[in-house]
């Protein structure tokens, strides 16, 4: 396979908190040659989604995912499920779409929790859901203004009206920091991402779909009108194909794919169960799950044992000297805006990856120029929702038939390249650089 980063980004997760919640159930690996209607690469959201909703529509479906079952950033995220999937900006979205493009990215916002929410339901899946919607805090006074000022957009793009919370009122909604007033969007929720995947896994397998693990498919061609996967245990043929590895693709897989995505690392630490005199010294007891206002945001949440998670970017290399400087950064920023637990012992920390694409949005479609390949990724750290929803997305889109639920043309255009090809992860430095700045 062809990465950006140092084989230890795409290696083991660690001490990842919620692979303790959830006991292991393997899949099987690939070992003989085999035929299906559909092939999906990526056993994470996007493809265990995919495999569900294809499977209820009698599909013949497999799911090859190259290491274990909730390996990649489906095991490995902060567990927010919540508008977003895009990094463009409101205003880049309607010059580039218009009024009517806005509204249809907006619809398939909120599409995403609420098909998420139905999977919990209908499938029956314990993920531990807590936090009624999201809430931004201020990180300056020019912060919160530009909140107050939002909440207009927000009721004209999603239909709902954020509640405002101003400094003087955090701390009786248990949101103690150095913040200078909240917005709380009634939209979405907090979850185990380790128990949604699993039960997202069991209800495909009931379904009728084929999952494997340990099967990285290290070849990928087109020959008599059908898709051969190779993986080490056989190969796969199929009719269609869904590329669903977002931050973990390949950028040989197909060719066509390099240079078209951007990985970034993202790290996460949660505490010790924390006691109720440690909650009152901070002043924070909310359940909601939060994140910044800053460009190179931090996201947190206390989560229903009193742990508490807080998530940060990571760094540009993945080699044991920059992994130590994250270590370090995301326990200072930690005790930083929540100094009354910094002695609070940290249990469990991990990294995984991000998927950016250059224009800043999804890309959720056809392949251009391979017939019978689809392609689902770029959610640019909103993949709970959007991954779940993009797969039921593709499900019909590689059926062809009609999607049941709106596909937005944001979606639909065909991703470009980043600059610099191979060496691309060089533009994050920069783009660091102002982001810390703009911070300010």
């Amino acid at each position: 396979m062809k990465r950006l980063y140092e084989p230890a980004a795409y290696g083991p997760q660690g001490a990842c908190w919620w692979a303790d919640t959830v006991a292991i159930d393997p899949w099987p690996q690939v070992q003989s040659d085999m035929r299906c209607d559909i092939a999906i690469i990526g056993g994470g959201f996007t493809g265990l989604s995919a495999a569900l909703h294809l499977a209820q529509d009698g599909i013949d479906v497999v799911v090859l995912e190259a290491e274990h079952a909730g390996w990649g950033a489906s095991g490995r995220n902060g567990g927010f499920c919540c508008l977003g999937g895009a990094k463009a900006p409101r205003s880049l979205l309607l010059r580039r779409h218009g009024a009517e493009g806005l509204a249809e990215w907006r619809a398939a916002e909120m599409a995403a929790v609420e098909l998420v929410g139905g999977l919990l339901r209908d499938h029956a899946i314990d993920a531990d859901r807590h936090s009624e919607g999201e809430t931004q805090l201020a990180h300056t006074p020019k912060a919160w203004a530009r909140l107050q000022a939002g909440a207009d957009e927000a009721r004209a793009d999603y239909g709902v009206s954020p509640t405002l919370i101003p400094q003087d009122a955090l701390a009786e909604h248990g949101l103690g920091g150095p913040w200078y007033g909240a917005a709380t969007t009634p939209i979405g929720f907090a979850l185990n991402p380790r128990k949604y995947h699993a039960g997202l896994a069991r209800a495909a397998q009931g379904a009728g779909a084929t999952l494997y693990q340990d099967s990285a498919v290290t070849r990928l061609r087109r020959r008599d009108g059908a898709w051969h996967l190779t993986t080490a245990g056989g190969t796969v043929t199929a009719d269609r194909v869904i590329m669903a590895t977002n931050g973990y693709t390949s950028d040989d897989l197909p060719p066509w794919i390099a240079g078209r995505t951007l990985p970034v690392q993202s790290s996460v630490i949660v505490t010790e169960p924390l006691d109720d005199d440690l909650l009152a010294a901070q002043g924070w007891t909310s359940a909601q799950m939060a994140y910044d206002t800053r460009h190179l945001l931090h996201y947190f949440r206390l989560m229903p044992d009193r742990r508490f998670l807080f998530g940060m970017r990571g760094g540009l290399r993945a080699t044991p000297r920059a992994q130590a400087a994250i270590a370090q950064k995301i326990r200072a920023d930690f005790a930083r805006l929540f100094p009354a637990w910094q002695g609070a012992r940290i249990t469990h920390e991990w990294a995984g990856l991000v998927c950016l694409m250059a224009r800043l949005t999804p890309f959720a479609g056809p392949v251009p120029e391979h017939p019978g390949l689809f392609a689902a990724l770029g959610y640019h750290g909103n993949g709970v929702a959007m991954a779940s929803y993009t797969g039921a997305l593709m499900a019909d889109v590689a059926q062809g038939r009609a999607p049941r639920r709106p596909w937005p043309r944001l979606m639909q255009a065909t991703p470009g390249r980043f600059p610099l090809g191979p060496f691309r992860r060089a533009t994050l430095l920069p783009a660091y650089w102002l982001g810390d700045a703009f911070d300010l």
